[in-house]
């Protein structure tokens, strides 16, 4: 007899468990469906409001701020982006930037003296460089 009610207090528990779930997953579809329909309007009113004064465009219908709202997440993304603060899958987080950019570090002191290069042999070089190329220029086509 000990057993049975167990057995019953267990399922009650599981059915209660269960039941919660569902009445949450469909309150949070309530409240999704709501907060659409109320993102659309406000999309309606901003476009009403803002848009014939703006650019002389009509006012709109809410059924036609729907089909720009929805032409717009398809063009523009669902805004699905990120999650978690730490951003990224958890392999992506653990992969160091310095293992990733060794080589590139090293090379990177370099360029401390590229302003200084330039200010002294960059400007002539680069003259001297663009005389080269047309003089090659010059060449090819006395050639042909």
């Amino acid at each position: 007899m000990e057993r049975k009610k167990e057995f019953e207090r267990r399922v009650e528990k599981n059915v209660e468990h269960y039941v919660k779930k569902v009445v949450k997953v469909i309150a949070m579809v309530i409240l999704a469906v709501a907060f659409f329909l109320l993102a659309n309007y406000v999309l309606m009113r901003l476009w009403n409001w803002l848009m014939p004064d703006l650019f002389g465009l009509s006012i709109i219908t809410y059924w036609q701020a729907l089909g720009i709202f929805i032409i717009a997440k398809l063009l523009f993304g669902f805004g699905g982006g990120g999650g978690k603060k730490g951003g990224g899958p958890r392999h992506k987080r653990k992969f160091n930037a310095s293992k990733r950019c060794g080589s590139m570090r090293r090379d990177f002191e370099e360029w401390k003296h590229y302003d200084q290069f330039w200010k002294e042999e960059g400007e002539q070089s680069f003259k001297a460089y663009v005389e080269k190329i047309k003089n090659e220029n010059h060449d090819k086509s006395e050639q042909e």
